[in-house]
């Protein structure tokens, strides 16, 4: 499988609202070989983009609940009836009870959506590879919207996560994050074992992100 580059929109207003659509379209254009490239809008963007662009498209969030009585809850039936693909859970910025995250991993497993569970520290990874999701994207909370790569400050813990992961789910993936913003760190990410990277700040709020976007990815 290709590496898996995933730019998470958050609410930044460069990419939410209106401006979704517009910047996953520029994205698009963006074309790779090496790489596989998914987009993660903001919650109210999502329909709008996933049927707007050929984008992957994946939930920043997902809660745990069906479709019935919920109210103001994203429930994984739904994304997969308005064509997200995947979504990213336990952000530093969204975390989730252990006990609920489980449960929700499990309802995403059961609609065929790609999960990405984020986790801060090396005892967090063991806890979220033992739910075997698709990716565990390790960020170190302190370097998330920063310009400092966690693969410059703290390669060794990457390494330390890969290799805790690879022992108790050997289907699960790594992704690195926490300040990546270059193709530099791109390469080291992968250097250092993982299968890709969660970009935050860097891409949306670039003065030219599909320019931006293609540097990283050549």
């Amino acid at each position: 499988m290709k590496p898996l580059i995933l730019l998470n929109f958050k609410t930044y207003p460069e990419a939410a609202g209106t401006k979704a659509l517009p910047l996953a379209k520029k994205l698009e254009k963006v074309r790779t070989k090496k790489y596989e490239v998914v987009i993660a809008p903001s919650l109210p963007t999502l329909e709008e983009v996933a049927a707007g662009t050929s984008l992957t498209v994946y939930s920043q969030h997902t809660d745990l609940a069906g479709l019935g009585a919920f109210t103001g809850k994203i429930s994984a039936q739904e994304l997969k009836q308005i064509g997200v693909k995947g979504t990213i859970l336990n952000h530093s910025e969204r975390k989730i009870p252990f006990l609920i995250l489980k449960k929700i991993v499990a309802d995403c497993k059961k609609q065929k959506l790609v999960v990405v569970v984020c986790a801060s520290s090396l005892l967090e990874a063991k806890k979220v590879a033992e739910l075997k999701p698709d990716y565990l994207a390790y960020e170190p909370p302190e370097l998330i919207g920063g310009d400092i790569s966690v693969t410059k400050t703290k390669p060794d813990i990457i390494l330390r996560a890969v290799e805790l992961v690879k022992k108790i789910s050997h289907k699960t993936k790594v992704l690195c994050g926490a300040g990546v913003h270059s193709r530099e760190d791109i390469q080291k990410a992968l250097q250092l074992g993982t299968k890709g990277v969660l970009i935050g700040h860097a891409v949306p709020k670039a003065k030219d992100p599909a320019k931006f976007l293609k540097e990283l990815l050549r």
